[in-house]
């Protein structure tokens, strides 16, 4: 199997993964997954496919600088957006028009080290995102084994219209998390929307998801015991840097 057919499998078994009713991820066509082929393209999931069921057509390759460059416009009208996101497909033959959320992808894939994203909406995290507590909730870390996983901090994304606009929303907000924090956040929280997961495997997009539903479920439950009691600053720090902990976080990312 030549390395662009087993990337395609990985991607199509990580997003029924993330599809499975059980995991309450997402229903019909809600979240996107996509994975990075080269410098300049990638596979993106066609509008309106369902994660559970998707199949390797169900995905579409296009040109990230095409998709990138629609983010440097004033305001793009939405029947223009659908055209341009066709227009990036490498192949203008297949059917599927890239996500709407293909801008989103575009961005994240140009980070260091992040080659897989999943983007779902978990009923446990939804009930944060959607929340008058967004950003308080999302500024704690509560256990270890979710900043090995999930990192010491996230990324939280105030709403923004789905699209074009949370592109450049996004890209300006992951602009100032690296000058201050240095590296790339592994998790997103979008208000009123979703949560994005970056790993640079499919396997570390489960363990990210899945670590941070638990986190919110933790979070949800601390509530009838007097709210959240986040970790210490310098206790997140020495979790983040132990080596122990990066070997750790290494057999948990690949297996």
């Amino acid at each position: 199997m030549n390395e662009r057919q087993q990337l395609i499998d990985e991607l199509v078994e990580l997003s029924r993964w993330l599809g499975a009713p059980e995991r309450d991820c997402t229903i019909l066509g809600e979240g996107n997954t996509s994975a990075r082929l080269s410098e300049d393209t990638f596979l993106v999931k066609a509008s309106g496919g369902e994660l559970g069921t998707i199949e390797a057509k169900g995905f579409v390759e296009v040109r990230r600088s095409e998709i990138l460059a629609m983010l440097d416009a004033d305001r793009i009208p939405d029947e223009e957006v659908r055209s341009r996101l066709a227009t990036a497909k490498v192949d203008a033959s297949h059917p599927g028009t890239p996500s709407v959320e293909a801008p989103l992808h575009a961005v994240c894939l140009g980070l260091p080290g992040v080659n897989f994203i999943g983007h779902t909406h978990p009923t446990a995290i939804n009930g944060i995102t959607c929340s008058n507590g967004f950003e308080e909730a999302l500024s704690h870390r509560l256990f270890p084994d979710q900043i090995v996983v999930c990192g010491p901090r996230s990324l939280q994304v105030p709403y923004v219209d789905p699209g074009v606009e949370l592109g450049k929303a996004l890209r300006e907000r992951l602009d100032t998390y690296l000058s201050e924090w240095g590296e790339p956040p592994k998790t997103i929280y979008l208000r009123n929307h979703g949560f994005v997961a970056l790993g640079s495997s499919a396997r570390q997009i489960k363990a990210i998801t899945t670590m941070a539903v638990k986190a919110a479920r933790i979070l949800a439950g601390t509530a009838a015991f007097g709210g959240p009691h986040g970790m210490a600053k310098i206790d997140i720090d020495r979790i983040h840097t132990r080596p122990d902990e990066h070997h750790r976080q290494r057999i948990i990312d690949n297996g």
